[in-house]
C-alpha cells in the first residue's frame, strides 16, 4: 500500500497505521468471564462493607428501619440547625413527618443563590456501590437535577438497602440508563493543594449524610 504524500497530519498517521496492520491476523475475542464483584454474595456484609467505605471517604452513615426513617431525618437536621429543607418531586411525603423545618421547593427552578442559602437537601438515589463507598444519582424521583446535590452545603441522601446497594461498579452499571445524568459521589466534595491540604466543599456539598434503610 502506497502512503499518499499529501493530506493532513492525522490522515498520513491513519495511512501508515493501515498499511502496518493490513495483513495482520484476526485478533483473538475478548474474553468478558472475569469476576464482576469480590464480595461474597451476603447482603449483611455488603452492606457492612458499603457503611465502612462511605465512612472511610468521610461521609457521615445513619442506620434504621422504614418505619424510624422519618425520625431520624428530623433528628439530623435539628441536630444540624437546617432551619430549610430542599425537597426534589418525588421524595415520599412519609420521609418528612419528623421534620419542622421549612420546605423549599425547586419549582420553578431555583438559581444558584438561592440553592446557596439552602440549608440542607433530602434526597433518594439510584444505587450504592459498596465496594467503593459510592452513592450513584441520575435525576429520578426524589433526586432532582443536579445543582440541588452540588449547590446546597449538606446533603442527606436515603439509600434503600433492599433493592438499592449492588457489591460493584460493574454490576451497577447494568442497572443505569447512560441517557440519564449521572452524579457518582464518593463522600463529600473535597480537593487538596500543592501542600495536600484537604479543604471540603469545593465543588459540591462540604457535609454528606447517608442514610441506610433497612
Amino acid at each position: 500500500m502506497t502512503v499518499p504524500a499529501k493530506g493532513s497530519s492525522r490522515e498520513r498517521i491513519l495511512a501508515r497505521i493501515r498499511a502496518a496492520v493490513q495483513d495482520a491476523a484476526e485478533p483473538p475475542p475478548v474474553l468478558r468471564d472475569y469476576r464482576d464483584s469480590h464480595q461474597p454474595d451476603d447482603p449483611a456484609r455488603l452492606l457492612d462493607l458499603l457503611a465502612a467505605n462511605l465512612a472511610d471517604y468521610r461521609a457521615v452513615v445513619h442506620r434504621c428501619t422504614g418505619a424510624e426513617l422519618p425520625a431520624v431525618i428530623g433528628r439530623i437536621l435539628a441536630e444540624r440547625g437546617s432551619r430549610t429543607l430542599l425537597v426534589p418531586d418525588g421524595v415520599p411525603e412519609d420521609w418528612l413527618s419528623g421534620t419542622a423545618v421549612e420546605r423549599v421547593r425547586d419549582h420553578p427552578p431555583l438559581a444558584p443563590d438561592r440553592l446557596d442559602a439552602v440549608d440542607s437537601v433530602l434526597t433518594g438515589c439510584a444505587l450504592a456501590v459498596a465496594e467503593t463507598g459510592t452513592i450513584v444519582l441520575d435525576a429520578g424521583p426524589g433526586q432532582g437535577r443536579r445543582a440541588l446535590t452540588l449547590v446546597p452545603d449538606h446533603h442527606l441522601c436515603v439509600v434503600r438497602t433492599a433493592d438499592q446497594v449492588v457489591a460493584s461498579v460493574p454490576q451497577a452499571l447494568p442497572r443505569l440508563d447512560p441517557s440519564r445524568p449521572q452524579t457518582w459521589i464518593s463522600g463529600p466534595s473535597a480537593t487538596s493543594d500543592i501542600e495536600l491540604d484537604r479543604v471540603e466543599g469545593v465543588h459540591g456539598p462540604r457535609t454528606l449524610e447517608v442514610v441506610l434503610v433497612g
